[in-house]
């Protein structure tokens, strides 16, 4: 699997668990497409402070999955949600999800 779509889709699953600094980064670095000096810039702090934020962002959401499995339970669930044929509930099932 690509590392960002993985990494984006740990962080729908946890960013409640990250500060709000890091969340803009990090959404700035993958949702805006910004480099890393834009970054920088726009937070008047060094292109390095915003790298080591990203990867500590990007270790902490990998630490949390590997801990508490969210992520591998969801892509589980959706196997098994393509085999239900009530669609009624499938939908339901999908809108959980």
């Amino acid at each position: 699997m690509d590392k960002q779509i993985y990494i984006t889709s740990l962080y729908d699953i946890y960013s409640n668990l990250l500060t709000e600094k890091q969340k803009k980064y990090f959404e700035d670095y993958y949702f805006e497409n910004l480099s890393l000096k834009e970054i920088s810039e726009n937070y008047n702090v060094s292109r390095n402070a915003i790298h080591n934020s990203i990867k500590e962002v990007e270790e902490k959401l990998n630490y949390y999955e590997n801990n508490l499995n969210i992520y591998e339970k969801i892509e589980k669930i959706k196997k098994i949600v393509t085999k239900i044929d009530n669609i009624q509930i499938k939908e339901e099932i999908e809108n959980i999800l």
